[in-house]
């Protein structure tokens, strides 16, 4: 019997536990994203013919150069392949298709997929096709133990649910004094490069100060709030030399809103 839930000690010691997504799930994704794709396609197909032609009419039924259908025809090779290594890797592990179904790509040891775990599976994705219509890959995904196709295996992924926490109806206490801060997440511009070295660690550091924030007093909260910023600031970019403490707070309060979007779902 195929395992639907994996219990997964990250390399911080901290324990998650994940939904599997199954064949079910997957293949629906996929279908979307190969929707979304098709339709692209076909959109530059006739935009070329247009272009070509004048009109949408096929290209036998002139003299043309076949440089450009060669070039269009390398370019959609590149787009359907690259849509998804580059969606799985800047998106948090999900193509559009994932995002609607509530499924994401993830490494094994709980951890966001890296470049290049993204570019093996994702590169494997020419044997999973095998003989014809993903047929490999949906066999092995099938019988799996982990739902896992040969991508999977060898880049070290699995793929899983995420659930949403329902949004409270009654803001939490740090919540309230981020939004009497006049705070959003648009105050702290962080790159995609950066905010992939946020693991369940940082994440944990940074929910565990919020808790504590309204708690402490102003001595203690200021020591504390340097002691985060020096240890977090550094993997995003930031230098806590010449800030004060009011914008060091705002900083790491805003960081708290951004990775609360990425880590606090239920699965």
């Amino acid at each position: 019997m195929n395992q639907e839930q994996m219990d997964i000690k990250t390399p911080e010691f901290v324990s998650i536990q994940f939904q599997l997504a199954g064949l079910g799930s997957r293949t629906a994704a996929f279908l979307l994203d190969q929707i979304l794709l098709q339709i692209i396609n076909i959109s530059v197909f006739i935009i070329l013919l247009i272009i070509m032609y004048g009109e949408p009419r096929w290209w036998f039924l002139g003299e043309q150069s076949s440089i450009p259908i060669a070039l269009t025809i390398i370019g959609l090779f590149l787009l359907n392949w690259g849509y998804f290594f580059a969606c799985e890797f800047f998106s948090g592990g999900r193509t559009l298709g994932k995002k609607l179904l509530g499924i994401r790509v993830i490494q094994e040891n709980g951890h966001s997929i890296t470049l290049l775990s993204s570019f093996i599976r994702n590169l494997l994705r020419i044997i999973d096709s095998l003989p014809v219509s993903y047929f490999l890959g949906m066999i092995m995904i099938f019988f799996h133990s982990k739902h896992k196709r040969l991508g999977d295996i060898v880049a070290g992924t699995i793929v899983v649910h995420e659930r949403r926490r329902k949004r409270k109806n009654k803001l939490s206490k740090i919540e309230k004094e981020i939004e009497s801060r006049g705070l959003s997440k648009n105050d702290l511009m962080i790159d995609e490069w950066s905010l992939k070295s946020i693991g369940a660690k940082e994440w944990k550091l940074v929910q565990t100060y919020c808790n504590r924030f309204l708690q402490l007093g102003e001595d203690e909260r200021e020591r504390l709030t340097m002691q985060v910023a020096e240890i977090l600031f550094p993997k995003i970019g930031l230098d806590v030399t010449g800030k004060n403490y009011h914008d060091v707070t705002n900083a790491l309060l805003v960081l708290y809103l951004i990775l609360k979007d990425e880590w606090e779902f239920e699965l």
